[in-house]
């Protein structure tokens, strides 16, 4: 009799292990808090408009390639057109400067020596990393021990890109002699341990046309793999948030949900947020000191404040995604911004109606600030309007008429993800990448199961780091092979 599986969570990482649970004999059953797929991969409508929370670039796009044959598998970008813009994003300074961050490395490397010839030896070693990794695409299982084994042609440039992983891209920044570059490296990937590795994986994906934006966004490539479960035979129940794991003699056996009913099967997963798992279904019996150190320590991605606008103007002559420095800077949830980036999806022509724009700003954002403004709710979308109209009249100053024409406004806070998906502090991608996340992603794994418990597994973004959806997704493929080997059965796939 095949084994059956409950999943926590309807994320990319759940509907993963459901799919490949699915392939492989499990009867699999999906318990989602939502009424949607996706989890932290999901957009919304407003007034006609389109507002994407989640996919800007996809590793793996290019389905010919290793980690395109998971999206394969998965059918995520089944019919799906994929795209690649010759410009990553732009960055200006406050004299006028423009750096293009061009996908293609020849572009750029001619780009950055004609903006600092002075730094022509700083900027070859980036782009000769750019050119070593090229060809070296993410394996479907992610950088496995068993992955790598299959790699070992490429042995070289592991070692190499392991070396990377020990540099900062701030690191790098503060080797240019040029001011301008200089700052622009700083403001790339502006996080304080962002390792040059994870940069250059990024840009050599570009460079491959493998990192492409999928035309629809973040809501139809979820449905994609929704649908592909579904065909698999797996069952989803929405609205359906899990209170408790239940467990006896420290075995997990089923799931309550918030109605009180009880649900059972020979194996729990849970591809919810790690924090409400380990400490809130599981009231944390089951944690050893390296578990509450992970939480208690490490940084995470923070929460977000996007302010989503949807406005009556074609935008398509701008550069779809540019920072630039403000003249007058803005207060932003108790933090003062001096520079603020916008995104525009005009390549994207189901976005918004013909010939009008969705553009979107975001700000990293502390989850506590909100969380407390939240207690007077007034206040709280006093907060959200204000920053909406301040972004709206910066705008204003690059697009005339900018305000006039805005038909829609949206704007999400860190509690509107932490409501929306449970996500722990309203964190984006986990664990946030550094020197010690990244050893887990290049060979050393993170326990998939808690200490003292049978029967339990957890796949996602808070046992897989390393943030976006790769991760996720080969989460659930990786767990569904380790539940294979110990059944003893051999792990099959299938393309959709």
């Amino acid at each position: 009799m095949d084994k059956s599986i409950i999943i926590i969570g309807a994320g990319i990482a759940g509907l993963s292990s459901g799919v490949y649970g699915q392939m492989n004999g499990y009867k699999t059953h999906i318990f989602e808090l939502h009424h949607s797929p996706g989890g932290l991969c999901t957009a919304w409508k407003r007034k006609g408009y389109t507002f994407d929370g989640c996919i800007h670039w996809l590793v793996g796009s290019d389905q010919g390639k290793g980690l395109g044959q998971l999206w394969s598998e998965l059918g995520a970008l089944k019919d799906t057109e994929v795209i690649n813009p010759e410009i990553f994003q732009s960055i200006e300074d406050q004299d006028g400067k423009v750096f293009h961050l061009y996908c293609d490395v020849d572009q750029l490397e001619a780009h950055m020596l004609e903006l600092a010839p002075q730094d022509e030896a700083h900027i070859h070693i980036l782009t000769k990393a750019i050119r070593q990794f090229t060809d070296l695409d993410v394996p479907v299982d992610g950088f496995s021990v068993g992955a790598m084994l299959k790699m070992l042609p490429m042995l070289p440039k592991l070692t190499a890109m392991r070396k990377w992983s020990k540099k900062t891209v701030k690191e790098y920044a503060d080797g240019f002699q040029d001011p301008f570059l200089r700052s622009v490296f700083n403001r790339l990937f502006d996080l304080p341990e962002f390792p040059m590795s994870a940069m250059i994986m990024t840009m050599s994906t570009k460079n491959a046309r493998n990192a492409g934006y999928p035309i629809g966004g973040s809501l139809p490539f979820a449905k994609n793999i929704e649908k592909r479960y579904l065909d698999l035979g797996g069952e989803i129940h929405y609205q359906s948030r899990v209170r408790e794991i239940l467990v006896e003699n420290n075995r997990a056996v089923g799931i309550r949900l918030e109605d009180g009913s009880e649900h059972r099967a020979d194996i729990i997963v849970s591809a919810a947020d790690g924090h409400a798992t380990i400490f809130d279904m599981l009231s944390g019996k089951y944690v050893n000191e390296d578990i509450r150190r992970m939480y208690r320590e490490w940084p995470i991605f923070e929460g977000l404040v996007q302010v989503s606008l949807g406005v009556d103007m074609d935008l398509s002559d701008a550069v779809s995604m540019c920072s630039f420095p403000l003249e007058t800077p803005l207060n932003v949830a108790g933090e003062e911004r001096t520079v603020m980036a916008y995104h525009h999806f005009c390549d994207d022509p189901t976005m918004a109606p013909n010939g009008k724009s969705v553009v979107v700003v975001s700000f990293d954002s502390n989850h506590a600030y909100w969380q407390e403004l939240a207690e007077d709710r007034e206040r709280y979308d006093a907060e959200k309007q204000q920053i909406a109209i301040d972004v709206m009249n910066v705008l204003e100053t690059r697009f005339p008429g900018f305000t006039k024409a805005v038909e829609a406004v949206d704007i999400a806070t860190p509690l509107t993800t932490e409501r929306y998906t449970g996500n722990w502090q309203g964190s984006i991608e986990g664990w946030m990448i550094s020197e010690e996340t990244m050893a887990y992603m290049f060979g050393k794994s993170m326990d998939k199961t808690l200490p003292g418990l049978e029967n339990f597994y957890m796949a996602g973004q808070w046992v897989e780091p390393g943030g976006g959806l790769p991760p996720a997704a080969w989460s659930g493929r990786k767990l569904i092979q380790k539940l294979c080997a110990d059944d003893r059965k051999k792990f099959t796939t299938t393309l959709s």
